[in-house]
């Protein structure tokens, strides 16, 4: 049955590549919210045209209030989950070639905004389950490709499809590299604030905790190297235009250490004039590396590509860190970084091809319970 499927992605593979340059020639960036349309015109026309692709393809599809696109394949209340996202972002300077021409080289490498982000490896998806499909496989559990559009600038889109639908048994989000990832860090925006009156006050903290510090926070007494996660990384070190003085400072941190502690550590720091706030948090993920869903990942990564699929760990943010039950599954192989979010984005017709075989190998393992 495997190899029946394998060789079917081969025969689509075509096929797969100018339905992925279809959705990725649309502009999906953020844009002015109108009606039905909450983040602008681009990104629900990408949804649009995404579901009609679906559709055409054979799949029971749902626009969920144009927040999130969903094509079903099985019946069944437990579904697994693939969720990626339709929406990038801004294109920047720096390309060579249109942002949204998709060019492909004589290599067979492709260049568009959102090609490896996200909406390549969410259709390489779409096309493995259809693989899946056009093989006349019946799934133990039915299968939901999602669709999101508000991935880059505030995770609204999985916030609302979370209050008016169930979340899958379990999945992934092909949004972040292989192997599969079994946890990904917390990250936390935190404000350090004074009144104007109290500047000397302010600047000497920032001067001293931060603006001193080291990447791995040392002055604020954070430097935690964890034998899982790494170091502790502080960035984003921003002045914000509030009526108080206030500097605004991300840390991405280790599961060995929680916000609330952080919290504690940071206000210690603080005089009396000088206090500090989080603004924003996303606790850790965290499965275990031999759990069903993440061996089962690790396995079909290793049957197609002959590489160690060893369970690893991230300091990126992606939709595992609000869906619950999913793990960040690809789609970048290792030595593939800095694509995403870069002029001249880029994934290779090969890639594409290789990343639909592992994802269908997974969802023909996953859904099946084997």
């Amino acid at each position: 049955m495997e190899e029946i499927v394998l060789k079917k992605i081969d025969e689509i593979a075509d096929q797969m590549i100018d339905g992925i340059k279809t959705i990725t020639k649309i502009n999906s960036v953020q844009d002015v919210p109108e009606k039905d349309k909450p983040f602008g015109k681009g990104v629900d026309l990408a949804l649009e045209e995404t579901l009609s692709l679906a559709k055409m393809l054979g799949f029971e599809t749902e626009n969920v209030d144009h927040m999130m696109g969903i094509a079903k394949y099985g019946t069944g209340e437990d579904y697994i989950g693939i969720i990626g996202h339709l929406d990038v972002v801004p294109v920047g300077e720096g390309w060579k070639h249109d942002p949204f021409s998709c060019y492909e080289d004589e290599n067979g490498r492709i260049f568009a905004r959102g090609i490896l982000d996200n909406k390549g490896p969410i259709l390489a998806n779409l096309y493995a389950l259809y693989a899946i499909k056009e093989c006349g496989i019946v799934l133990k559990h039915p299968v939901y490709i999602l669709f999101g559009t508000n991935e880059e600038t505030g995770f609204h889109d999985l916030k609302h499809y979370l209050e008016v639908r169930k979340p899958p048994i379990m999945g992934w989000t092909p949004d972040c590299k292989y192997p599969v990832v079994y946890a990904e860090r917390g990250r936390g925006v935190y404000q350090v604030s004074s009144d104007s009156k109290y500047r000397y006050e302010f600047n000497d903290f920032v001067n001293e905790y931060l603006l001193s510090s080291s990447a791995d926070a040392n002055k604020l007494g954070l430097d935690i190297d964890d034998p899982e996660f790494g170091k502790m990384q502080l960035r984003n070190m921003k002045l914000v235009n509030t009526k108080m003085l206030t500097m605004e400072f991300t840390l991405s941190y280790p599961a060995s250490i929680s916000n609330e502690e952080i919290m504690e550590i940071l206000q210690s720091k603080c005089t009396e004039h000088v206090s500090i706030s989080c603004v924003h948090n996303y606790n850790p993920v965290r499965f275990e590396k031999d759990c069903f869903l993440c061996q089962t990942l690790k396995e079909a990564y290793e049957k197609v590509t002959g590489q160690d699929g060893t369970p690893v760990t991230t300091m990126g943010g992606t939709y595992a860190k609000l869906m619950p039950n999913i793990v960040p599954f690809g789609p970048s192989f290792p030595g593939q970084k800095g694509i995403g979010h870069n002029p001249n984005e880029w994934m290779d017709r090969k890639d594409i091809i290789e990343n639909a075989k592992i994802y269908a190998l997974s969802i023909l393992r996953v859904a099946n319970g084997r």
